[in-house]
C-alpha cells in the first residue's frame, strides 16, 4: 500500500507528459514558422474552406472566425467550420492547411464516416463521465479499503474514465483521415504548388501528433488509476 504522501504511480506518467509537452511544442512552432510562408493561391483559410466545399457539393455549412490561437474546429451539430481570426483571414500555408482539416471534418460528416459519427455521439456522456470520474476514484481511495463501498467508488471512477480513454482513441482515426483528405484536397486540385506539399504536410502532422500525446496520457493515465486501484486492496 501506498502511503497518501507518495505516489509512485506518477512515474508511469512521465513519459507521455513529456512526449505531449514535444508535441505542443511541435505543432506551436511549424504553425508559427509556415504562418510567415504565403500560401502561393493567395487563398485565406475562409476562401480555402469555401472552395473545397464547394467543389465537393457541400452546401449549408457556415465558415466563422473565433477567437484564440489554433481554436480551429469543426461543430458537426450546428454545421459550423468555426477557424482562429488568424486562420481564417490568413493566407498562409499554415491557414489554408488548418482550413482544409477542418473542412475534411465536414466531408467526413457528409459522407457518414463512421468514427465521426461515433465520436459525436459519445462526446456528451464522455464529458459527464470525466468530470465525475476523479471526485469518484479519489473519495473511494481516501476513505481507505476498511469502508465496504470504497472499492465499488473506485471502480466505478476507473469505468467512468475508460470513456475518455475510448474517447481518445476514436479520436484519432478521425483527425487522421481529416488531414489525409485535406491533403488530398490541397494536392489533387494544384491548390499548392508542388514546392509547398512538404511544409502543407508538416503542419498537418504536427497538428495530428497533439491527438496521439494526448491517448498515450489518457491510457498511462488510467493504467495509473488501475495500480493505486489494486495498491489498496
Amino acid at each position: 500500500m501506498f502511503p497518501f504522501f507518495y505516489d509512485p504511480t506518477f512515474i508511469l506518467m512521465l513519459p507521455a507528459l513529456a512526449f505531449a509537452m514535444w508535441a505542443q511544442w511541435r505543432v506551436k512552432s511549424t504553425y508559427e514558422e509556415y504562418s510567415r510562408v504565403r500560401a502561393s493561391n493567395g487563398l485565406t483559410g475562409r476562401d480555402m474552406a469555401r472552395q473545397i466545399m464547394m467543389r465537393n457539393g457541400v452546401s449549408g455549412v457556415e465558415v466563422e472566425a473565433v477567437d484564440g490561437v489554433l481554436s480551429d474546429h469543426y461543430d458537426p451539430r450546428t454545421r459550423t467550420v468555426r477557424l482562429s481570426s488568424a486562420n481564417y483571414a490568413g493566407d498562409s500555408i499554415s491557414s489554408i492547411a488548418v482550413a482544409a482539416h477542418e473542412v475534411g471534418h465536414v466531408l467526413q460528416h457528409q459522407q457518414g464516416y463512421v468514427p465521426l459519427a461515433i465520436r459525436s455521439g459519445i462526446t456528451p456522456v464522455v464529458s459527464i463521465a470525466t468530470a465525475a470520474a476523479w471526485p469518484l476514484f479519489f473519495i473511494g481511495l481516501l476513505i481507505g479499503p476498511r469502508v465496504p463501498f470504497s472499492h465499488m467508488l473506485m471502480d466505478l471512477g476507473i469505468v467512468f474514465f475508460a470513456g475518455a480513454v475510448l474517447f481518445h482513441l476514436v479520436t484519432l482515426p478521425v483527425e487522421f483521415d481529416a488531414s489525409k483528405r485535406a491533403l488530398a484536397e490541397l494536392t489533387s486540385t494544384g491548390a499548392v504548388m508542388p514546392q509547398e506539399v512538404a511544409a502543407t504536410k508538416k503542419v498537418l502532422d504536427a497538428a495530428a501528433l497533439t491527438y496521439v500525446a494526448a491517448a498515450a496520457v489518457a491510457a498511462l493515465q488510467l493504467v495509473r488509476l488501475l495500480v493505486l486501484r489494486n495498491s489498496r486492496r
